[in-house]
């Protein structure tokens, strides 16, 4: 027989569009009855009315035809209507006998283990219920996936991931409360474990954010664990980000911690977890009229990478730390100067990197998080002397630590590279009055974070390259000086660039094999700019009564920032360059001369920056390594351009060359004679600044001083001498005496057991580096053997036989070690068993 398939669905529709048909044709039957049943004659002769008779009869006969068509049409559509039906009654019946038999057949499967251990064999686990912070159900023991946990109430931790069984995946750990006002936010939950055949572990929850009011940001949940042999473990949560401080009188909240990457516990292959990002602090709150602005929060840390516990897997990489909130704006003034910027937030420290499988790679460290940009100062009062000062930038976080090496032949892992300082915060401009002020100073670039030491290596690989130094913030921009009749205001200097963040320590390999890989210097972070000089006020118009004001002087540049210091070098490895530094800050432009009135002055080029130190030399390396060579000086800055001078003005000077940078010290000299380090190069001269470019009839400014050289650096210190020798070993046990003769069936007991035989020679003491180790003692004597079993009837028992001699000791070591002591003397033998008869 034949399968009949029909989908309901169409058949219903098709049946509601025929049903639509025919009452159209219904409808149009209806308009043309009256015009095609009663027809008037043409005229009143009889062939006229004959015809007009016979098409009355057509147009009525069609409209008993027309209802016999409807009736027809409507009992089709019933019918198809009624099958539809039909079709759809009958699958939904299949469908509900197949879903019980499958609910039914669970049910049985997963009885006994339900009652049991409370966990069905093959399911997944149900999800936790949002804003209640319930963990995830655990997925069925067989197969099943664990449930999703439930997301925080206000303040809560977050749920935890339900976890798998052999096949399926860890849940997902939910995010936590966002914190009250002031608050702490809530944890993130864990992820979930995955199945310990087939699957991956859940991924962290987020931690919640920090209360508005400088609340901490919470923590992320860790990564869920695997031992599947496939895919690998969730990752770590992400930390909370901080609270805004709010209400006149509060700093940004902390961010929160980044959440550990999973575990790998699979025997081959696969990463360990990536570890979470640490959350972002809070912004500063808005400092009260004429104070400062209140302190950005500190960045999260970056949570670790999930390690590998095996063979042939790499460790996951630490999560990146968590940016510093920006500092508040300074207070607006009140009959006073507007407040100072508020600090921007340090960067978090990165996570570190997960320990690799015995033959596997490490996981990197994360980057550091960068400083939060400093607060800009807030703006003076109307009559007040100036502007706020804007405040510098935070640090850039610290790189991580690389993750060590699981064993021998593994690779260690890098370290992190530091974060970038936080941007100094800017200046305000100065009021606009008849005596203007000057702009407020533009703060300092934060320091560059420190370089994340490499990871230790094992069983002779070098450890892993240190992470290098993180960038120097860039210094704020001076505020414009304020403009009216008056003169002009200065511009401000332009904040010092940041110093460069220390190169991470390298790596120290194991004993046993060769020396761990050397780390490099960070390189030194470069100057900030300074700021450019205010335009000069415009002159005023003269009169028949009173002379023209002559237009006044343009602002003097910034300073340039003075460039960061080298990193130091290790073991063996010469220090990073110093930094370049900053270019001086261009003069400002002479104001626009009013008319008959004389043009003013170009200002006058700033000094540029002044190169950074040198990095010192590293310290040499075990067993005869050469000193590391001192970092060279930085260059000098570039002086600055002189100020263009309005029409007639004179030209400002050329700007003063920057000194050079200070040669970085020679290394310390490693152990057991090691070469001193060279000593650092001198920094080479500073560039003469440009003379600046003249108006009409302006003089040009004379080039700059060239800088010093540095001094060399010292040479490095020599390594001690060797170890001493080890202890000789112990002699071997002397032999067991041999058992008594049986005695015969009438004679006396069997005779005395062997000697045991002399104890071994005490091992040779070990040759000594500086006084030789001792001669090793002499071994046990060997125990006596059994006396004799006596056969005949009336034979005594075999007296026990005599204790073995003790060894000698042992001799004395080739360089002065004592010789070993006796060995003790070996146990009495037992006595002979009587005679059967």
């Amino acid at each position: 027989m034949s399968y009949v398939f029909a989908a309901h669905e169409l058949m219903a529709a098709a049946a509601g569009e025929l049903n639509d048909v025919g009452a159209l044709v219904g409808s149009a039957n209806t308009a043309a009855a009256a015009s095609t049943t009663d027809l008037m004659a043409a005229a009143g002769d009889e062939v006229s009315l004959a015809i007009a008779r016979v098409f009355g009869a057509y147009g009525r006969d069609y409209q008993a035809f027309g209802v016999q068509a409807a009736e027809f049409h409507e009992r089709f559509v019933q019918a198809l209507r009624a099958g539809a039906g039909a079709y759809g009654a009958a699958e939904a019946a299949g469908a509900s006998s197949l879903q019980s038999l499958e609910t039914d057949l669970l049910g049985l499967i997963n009885a006994p283990t339900m009652a049991l251990f409370g966990r069905a064999l093959i399911g997944n686990g149900a999800n936790g219920a949002a804003g209640t912070g319930a963990a995830g159900g655990d997925g069925g023991i067989l197969i099943g996936n664990g449930g999703n946990g439930g997301s925080g109430a206000v303040g809560g931790t977050g749920g935890a991931g339900g976890s798998a069984g052999l096949f399926g995946s860890g849940g997902a750990g939910a995010a936590g409360g966002a914190g009250a006002a002031g608050g702490v936010g809530g944890n993130g939950g864990a992820g979930g474990s995955g199945g310990w055949l087939f699957g991956a572990g859940g991924v962290g929850g987020a931690g919640g954010v920090g209360g508005a009011g400088g609340g901490a940001g919470g923590i992320g949940g860790n990564g869920g664990s695997s031992t599947g042999w496939w895919f690998g473990p969730g990752a770590g949560g992400a930390g909370g980000e901080g609270g805004t401080g709010v209400g006149f009188g509060t700093d940004g909240g902390a961010g929160g911690a980044g959440g550990v990457g999973g575990a790998n516990n699979s025997l081959f292959g696969g990463v360990g977890g990536r570890g979470g990002a640490g959350g972002g602090g809070g912004t500063g709150d808005t400092g009260a009229a004429g104070e400062m602005g209140f302190t950005g929060g500190v960045g999260g840390v970056g949570g670790a990478g999930g390690a590998h516990h095996f063979l042939l897997g790499a460790g996951g990489a630490g999560g990146d730390g968590g940016t510093g909130g920006a500092g508040g704006v300074g207070g607006v003034g009140a009959n006073s100067t507007g407040g100072d910027g508020g600090l921007g937030g340090d960067g978090g420290a990165s996570g570190a990197g997960g320990a690799a499988g015995l033959l596997g790679t490490a996981g990197h460290a994360g980057a550091g998080g960068s400083g939060g940009v400093g607060g800009s100062g807030g703006i003076g009062d109307v009559d007040s002397t100036g502007s706020g000062v804007g405040y510098g930038g935070g640090d850039g976080g610290t790189g991580g630590i690389g993750g060590a090496a699981g064993g021998v032949g593994g690779s260690a892992g890098a370290g992190g590279a530091g974060g970038t300082g936080g941007a100094g915060g800017a200046g305000v401009a100065g009021t606009d009055s008849a005596t203007p002020t000057d702009g407020g100073k533009g703060g300092d670039g934060g320091g560059g974070g420190q370089g994340g030491a490499g990871g230790a290596g094992i069983g002779g690989v070098g450890g892993g390259q240190g992470g290098n130094g993180g960038t120097g913030g860039v210094g704020g921009v001076g505020g414009a000086g304020g403009q009216n009749t008056g003169t002009g205001g200065d511009g401000a200097d332009g904040g010092a660039g940041g110093t460069g963040g220390h190169a991470g320590a390298a790596g120290a390999g194991t004993d046993g094999g060769a020396a761990g890989g050397n780390g490099l210097g960070g390189a030194g972070g470069q100057g900030g700019a300074g700021g450019d000089g205010n335009v000069g006020s415009i002159g005023k118009v003269g009169s028949p009564t009173e002379p023209a004001i002559a237009a006044q002087q343009g602002g003097t540049g910034g300073d340039g920032g003075a460039g960061g210091n080298g990193g130091d070098g290790f073991l063996g490895v010469g220090g990073g360059a110093g930094g370049t530094g900053g270019a001086g800050g261009g003069g400002g432009t002479g104001g626009a001369g009013a008319d008959d009135g004389d043009s003013g002055t170009g200002g006058v080029g700033a000094q540029g920056g002044t190169g950074g130190k040198g990095g010192g030399g590293g310290v040499g390396g075990d067993g005869g390594g050469v000193g590391g060579t001192g970092g060279a000086g930085g260059a000098a800055g570039t002086g600055g351009a002189g100020g263009n001078v309005g029409d007639g003005g004179a030209a400002g000077g050329g700007g003063k060359g920057g000194i050079g940078g200070e040669g970085g010290g020679g290394g310390e000299g490693g152990s057991d004679g090691g070469t001193g380090g060279v000593g650092g190069a001198g920094g080479a001269a500073g560039t003469g600044g440009a003379g600046g470019t003249s108006g009409p009839g302006g003089t040009g400014g004379g080039g700059g001083h060239g800088g010093s050289a540095g001094t060399g650096g010292q040479g490095g210190t020599g390594g001690s001498g060797g170890g001493t020798g080890g202890v000789g070993g112990q002699g071997g046990a002397g032999g067991d005496g041999g058992h008594g003769g049986e005695g015969g069936f009438f004679g006396t007991g069997g005779g005395n057991g062997g000697n045991g035989s002399t104890g071994g020679t005490g091992g040779v003491g070990g040759t000594g580096g500086d006084g030789g180790g001792d001669g090793g003692d002499g071994g046990t004597g060997g125990d006596g053997g059994n006396g004799g079993e006596g056969a005949g009837d009336g034979g005594s028992n075999g007296g026990g036989g005599g204790g073995g001699q003790g060894g000698g000791g042992g001799a004395p070591s080739a360089s002065g070690g004592s010789p070993g002591e006796r060995g003790a003397e070996g146990r009495a033998g037992g006595s002979g068993a009587s005679s059967a008869l």
